[in-house]
């Protein structure tokens, strides 16, 4: 339900891209719910505003080509679990039309989910979540914007049932 200022909802129109270019993940319509969700959240939780009829890529791909885009973009030569791409400058509050894209690294995802003995879906929204919020331009290059960043994915998760993914230890930290 949105509030008076517009906050707290998935903006009407909005639109959710999924393309699966590499990887075992599961078929279409698992993905697309748990982005739904997720993306849900962090509308919700987050209260972040897009433009109605915004629109956000997901990119379901492998450790190859993830390594390969973060050497391009980030000049690291490493796969990692999620990488963003924002793609619309900020218009006052509100994000859009296109908010940008998120890969994913389907080795790392399920690699990392095993080790930490958690669900591949809770892991998987946990990154959505991540994705979205760097959309959003949330960072954690700096220890107090870390803070900030985590302490709002806990928040986010927190409303979709997962445990804290930090309670132990960062699960992004590659990222940085």
């Amino acid at each position: 339900m949105r509030d008076e200022a517009g906050l707290g909802a998935v903006p009407d129109g909005f639109q959710i891209d999924v393309t699966i270019v590499a990887g075992n993940w599961p078929e279409e319509g698992v993905l697309v719910q748990t982005i739904e969700d997720a993306v849900g959240a962090v509308f919700k939780i987050g209260r972040v505003q897009a433009q109605t009829g915004s629109e956000v890529s997901l990119v379901f791909s492998n450790d190859e080509a993830v390594r390969a885009l973060n050497l391009r973009w980030r000049g690291k030569d490493k796969s990692t679990n999620v990488l963003s791409f924002p793609g619309s400058d900020l218009d006052g509050d509100v994000y859009g039309p296109l908010l940008g894209d998120i890969v994913l690294a389907w080795e790392t995802v399920i690699e990392e989910a095993a080790e930490l003995g958690i669900e591949f879906r809770a892991h998987l929204s946990h990154l959505v979540v991540h994705g979205m919020l760097h959309l959003f331009d949330y960072d954690h290059q700096e220890k107090d914007e870390a803070d900030v960043m985590e302490a709002l994915e806990r928040r986010i998760l927190e409303d979709l049932g997962i445990a804290d993914p930090y309670a132990e230890r960062p699960l992004i930290a590659d990222e940085d």
